[in-house]
């Protein structure tokens, strides 16, 4: 037995083990998935799962031990990843600190900065939100306006964010602030706050779902001390381009096949149409089309694993991930169209308990801001013509 079979080994046996029964349960609705911080409110087998994975630091397997990682090896943390879908077992937390602030803090983070927010991101005692998008400056994001005064230890900070996803929920902030009107992108620096902080105040955005996790954010004289800014002044940008990759990476995974055994949507039509005299899907079109998408998800999946793999060992192209967000989150609104053509006149059904108060309607709304979401498909098209086909005038 190699080593790599004996983890496997040892790591089927401790889910097998740890994993709450609760939490091999498919997610149905946000409040199943874990998000921690300091006001989480948790579902029964949540905090457990979460506690007992942090312990051995899979809450982040492939980060370093000292920074509350796992430190496992990127075909361990493979193996981790294959032995949790095999039980059905649930991300034990799902965090903007570890998909996007963490990557960020590894690479340009002062080790004071590791130490303090890495180790907490991996327990989930702290929440975060990203300070990027502001009313005038989305696409043009460079074109931020939001100011950062120096006051000698610490900046002043003034300004208005948008789209902030989970802000009244987040404890603190990694925010994008200018330090310099000299030039666009070099006028940027990237800093975090609490956003309890005196001055910062935030307000729900209502979407046509009827729910929303956005919000305007408001600066107000914030106080922020310079010891929280990461890299150095006026270079934010270089940390704001790779934490956005890190983001498109995680935004691409909408796409990716979900769960193991079965076919959800075919399973969805089938209590909805039936079945044919053959026993298949009595709706010969929406078959097909299932099939297709089916194939489209597989190979995703598979690209998906690939790119993940060269990405970690620093061999993947730059704009990797702008292709990936483009395909992943088109494939996560097929997945819902697909829901929605399966699920017949009920799917449409918007309050009542049997629907789970309109679940399905209300998710393939949410999915048409996938393609705004992390930069606009037109972006992400703009930038593989550019960095990857290489098309001329693009």
């Amino acid at each position: 037995m190699t080593d790599l079979d004996q983890f496997r080994a040892e790591t089927r046996q401790w889910l097998e083990a740890n994993c709450p029964p609760e939490m091999r349960k498919p997610v149905r609705s946000d409040k199943d998935v874990c998000w921690g911080g300091r006001r989480a409110v948790y579902q029964p087998g949540q905090k457990e799962w979460m506690d007992a994975m942090a312990a051995r630091g899979w809450t982040v397997p492939d980060w370093p031990t000292q920074y509350g990682g796992g430190g496992l090896s990127p075909a361990e943390a493979k193996v981790l990843k294959e032995e949790m879908a095999a039980i059905g077992a649930r991300n034990p937390l799902s965090s903007f600190g570890i998909s996007m602030l963490g990557p960020a803090l590894l690479k340009y983070g002062t080790e004071e900065q590791k130490l303090e927010h890495l180790p907490k991101i991996a327990r989930g005692e702290i929440r975060w939100c990203q300070g990027y998008s502001e009313p005038n400056a989305g696409s043009d994001l460079a074109g931020l306006a939001t100011s950062a005064e120096d006051a000698g230890d610490y900046y002043i900070v003034n300004g208005q964010k948008v789209w902030t996803s989970y802000a009244d929920k987040a404890d603190w902030i990694f925010c994008l602030v200018r330090t310099s009107r000299e030039s666009k992108q070099g006028g940027i620096s990237f800093v975090l706050f609490d956003m309890e902080s005196e001055g910062v105040s935030t307000r729900p955005i209502l979407l046509i779902s009827g729910y929303s996790p956005f919000c305007e954010t408001f600066f107000d004289n914030v106080k922020v001390p310079k010891a929280n800014r990461v890299h150095d002044e006026n270079k934010g940008w270089d940390v704001a381009k790779y934490l956005l990759g890190h983001e498109r990476e995680m935004i691409s995974g909408m796409g990716l096949v979900q769960g193991t055994g079965g076919n959800p949507l075919i399973e969805g039509a089938i209590a909805t149409i039936g079945l044919d005299e053959s026993g298949r899907l009595a709706d010969p079109m929406l078959r097909a089309a299932i099939a297709e998408f089916d194939v489209r998800a597989r190979a995703f999946s598979a690209m998906s694993e690939r790119f993940i793999d060269e990405l970690k060992a620093g061999r993947a192209h730059p704009a990797q991930p702008s292709m990936m967000k483009y395909v992943g989150t088109e494939l996560n609104k097929q997945r819902h169209e697909l829901v929605m053509a399966a699920g017949g006149s009920d799917a449409l059904e918007w309050e009542s308990e049997s629907s789970n108060g309109g679940a399905k309607a209300r998710a393939w709304l949410r999915t048409k801001a996938n393609s705004i979401e992390g930069g606009t498909s037109e972006v992400q098209l703009g930038i593989i013509a550019k960095r990857i086909l290489e098309l001329p005038g693009a």
